[in-house]
């Protein structure tokens, strides 16, 4: 029987580490949990500002950008579980604007230049990322992308995401980069899943994500704005200038995009949370769907959505971004596999072992969990990546994390 326990001074070292960070000046403050079996460890260290303020505590909240993702796909789970969605279901029934869908020719081509969709798209393609649009970084500048971000379809680049309905209307307005289910791509489709589950049942996205998820794994502090009276518990995030490393604010707290709620609740990226409402969420995936002897989800939703969903051809152009782009990607995105929402790893690239599942966000969060160890990690700073030190500071985490598990 494995005593699921981490070594004194493993701890210390990953202590160390985040220190070491902190005190180089280029991350302002961190908050990190660490946790397996019944033991949970929490760091808090450096200040909610650049030049200081004041410090980080346990119940920081944070602007979880892109590790949403994993949340927003288990409120689909929900409704799959309750057989109120089937994975191979055209979304047309729900999702009339993506109906009759014409596909372009080639990535750059005009936006006229198509040919009529194979298929309809289901609700597996937007769950796996493969409905046929997202954010292609390797295709910046092609008439595709420029229309998504000139159309507000992503968030706050350059124009505010509408509220749903009209964010599908202009979704609907263009054409597929690729035929449904033949390649992963990044994003859209995380915020087009919180449409989906808001109109199949008939609620607000935010609040089915309450009743069946946050309130039940007690996720006190997770929404997609923070009210005013917690305000002084968020944290301004910083999007440092590439070329000289000036610490630029992109998020102010007070007045800021996170101090309202949204016109539109990004599933992709809007969530704001803590370590602790997340270890709760992560935790209840380890368990099989069990939070504190409440069936959340079923155990085979949790294993389709954290297990590699996706075919060497599916997800090619991401590997290959990943591999050969590493001095923008900074080394992420090299996991191999993709479940529902979040990376799986199919191969043993680094420290972390085959099986691990999870995501990272551009805000500097990073959120994993590991069942062969059984358990889970979580990074919080708000540094955006427009510099590669809140991924640094991801992949020494990890790494000094890994060496702590003393079996």
């Amino acid at each position: 029987m494995m005593s699921h326990r981490f070594s004194a001074a493993g701890l210390r070292r990953v202590r160390e580490v985040l220190v070491r960070h902190v005190e180089s000046g280029r991350i302002p403050g961190v908050v990190a949990l660490v946790g397996r079996g019944e033991e949970t460890h929490v760091e808090a260290m450096g200040t909610m500002r650049h030049d200081g303020g004041a410090p980080m505590r346990r119940d920081t909240i944070f602007r979880m950008a892109s590790t949403s993702k994993p949340v927003t796909a288990a409120a689909a789970m929900v409704l799959l579980d309750e057989c109120r969605l089937r994975l191979d279901d055209p979304v047309d029934a729900w999702l009339p604007e993506l109906a009759d869908r014409r596909v372009l020719t080639r990535i750059d081509a005009p936006l006229d230049d198509t040919v009529p969709a194979r298929r309809p798209i289901t609700v597996r393609d937007v769950l796996t990322s493969t409905f046929g649009l997202g954010m292609d970084f390797t295709s910046l500048g092609t008439p595709i992308m420029n229309a998504i971000f000139e159309g507000g379809l992503t968030p706050n680049l350059p124009e505010p995401m509408p509220e749903p309905d009209e964010w599908m209307r202009r979704l609907g307005e263009l054409p597929l980069m690729h035929q449904p289910g033949e390649r992963w791509q990044y994003h859209i489709s995380s915020d087009l899943l919180g449409v989906l589950v808001a109109r199949v049942t008939g609620r607000p996205f935010e609040t089915f994500l309450r009743e069946r998820l946050f309130a039940p794994l007690g996720m006190a502090d997770t929404g997609f704005h923070v009210p005013a009276g917690e305000i002084d518990r968020l944290p301004a995030l910083y999007a440092p200038d590439p070329g000289t490393g000036e610490f630029l604010v992109w998020d102010e707290p007070e007045g800021g995009r996170w101090s309202r709620p949204p016109a539109f609740p990004s599933g992709g990226g809007g969530l704001v949370s803590t370590v602790d409402d997340y270890h709760a969420y992560f935790r209840m995936l380890l368990n099989g769907g069990v939070h504190q002897g409440e069936r959340i989800l079923s155990r085979p939703a949790v294993e389709l959505m954290t297990t590699n969903r996706l075919t060497a051809e599916q997800t090619a152009a991401r590997d290959r971004m990943a591999r050969e782009a590493v001095h923008i990607s900074f080394g992420q995105g090299q996991h191999g596999g993709w479940g529902f929402g979040m990376a799986v790893r199919t191969y043993r690239g680094d420290y972390a072992p085959v099986g691990q599942f999870g995501w990272d966000g551009g805000s500097g969060c990073s959120t994993y969990a590991d069942p062969g160890n059984q358990l889970v990690g979580i990074l919080l700073t708000q540094l955006g990546a427009s510099v590669p030190n809140a991924m640094h500071l991801m992949h020494d985490f990890w790494n000094t994390l890994y060496q702590a598990i003393d079996d």
